[in-house]
Order: structure tokens, then C-alpha cells, then sequence
């Protein structure tokens, strides 16, 4: 089952987009924006990653107790990330538990792809709808976040047609 990336841009984008594509100049478009993929591997760089983020945005925010790439994230949950929030009594006291997972697709992608899904959980800590608050958040944490959203939704096309620009 294909996944329509940019099914919810306005007809002229997703034309420039397939005529791009047509032309064989949508991979050489993300090089050229985005020439090098990042260098974050492992869980621990992850987790440090993104509580540089977080420490530097949403201090006062909840705690995060896990952050993780994750093999078992599929488009066919609809996402590349996913933000958990488990809460627990114990005694008189409320216990919340915050854990941010991340596709292992995006191991091989640019930097700024990844800051955007990261920036995107991060604000589920602040705001659980996507809602315009939410919007405005990873916006105040990545000015380009719309745009780096594009991108990203362009490379998932790309890559889901065997056209990966990134993959040796």
C-alpha cells in the first residue's frame, strides 16, 4: 500500500513535485538542500540529542525517561515518531513516564529531518493535540519546521519508490 506523502498540499505543490520527480531532479533537489546525513547511530546519541532539545526549549517540561530508534515504527502507523506518556499511581502520588521513539528509518537522513520529528515529539510534551499551540511550539524550537516537513515528506516519496538519494 502506497502512502500519498503529500496528499494534503494543494494541487500546484504536488504537481511541481511529480514533474520534478518526472525529470529525475527531486533527488539532486534534497542533495542540494541537504547534502549530508547525520551521524546520530545509536540510542545514547539519540537520547542525548534530543535532551540537548528539550533542556534547551522545554526545561520545565515533564522528565523523559526513554528515547529510542525503534524498528517496529512503520508508516503503516502513520508516523516516523511516536511520543508515549504512561501514568501510574503509587500511593497518594501521580507517576508520569515520557518516552520518545523514533523510526530507525531516519538513522540515514539529514540532520534537519530528524530535528524535525524530534522537535514534533518534544512538543507532545506541551501539547498532546496537533493543534495550532502545537504547531507554534516546533516552530519556536525549529523556525523551519514546516519546510523540513516538506522535505521529509518529499524524501519518504522518494525512498518508498526505491529512490533513495541518501542510500549508497
Amino acid at each position: 500500500m502506497a502512502v500519498d506523502y503529500l496528499g494534503h498540499y494543494s494541487p500546484d505543490i504536488q504537481a511541481q513535485v511529480a514533474q520534478l520527480r518526472q525529470q529525475g531532479k527531486l533527488g539532486a533537489y534534497l542533495l542540494k538542500r541537504h547534502p549530508e546525513v547525520h551521524q546520530i547511530r545509536s540510542d545514547k546519541a539519540l537520547y542525548e540529542y534530543t535532551m540537548a532539545l528539550k533542556n534547551q526549549y522545554l526545561r520545565q517540561s515533564s522528565p523523559i525517561a526513554k528515547v529510542c530508534f525503534d524498528d517496529k515504527i512503520t508508516l503503516s502507523h502513520h508516523a516516523l515518531g511516536l511520543h508515549t506518556y504512561a501514568a501510574r499511581r503509587q500511593g497518594n502520588k501521580l507517576k508520569s513516564k515520557n518516552e520518545v521513539r523514533i523510526s530507525s528509518k531516519l538513522k540515514l537522513v539529514p540532520e534537519g529531518f530528524l530535528r524535525m520529528l524530534v522537535v514534533h515529539e518534544l512538543a507532545h510534551l506541551r501539547e498532546k493535540e496537533h493543534n495550532k499551540a502545537f504547531y507554534k511550539l516546533c516552530q519556536y524550537m525549529e523556525p523551519d519546521y514546516h519546510q523540513l516537513e516538506f522535505e521529509l515528506r518529499i524524501y519518504l516519496t522518494l525512498a518508498d519508490a526505491g529512490e533513495d538519494p541518501y542510500q549508497p
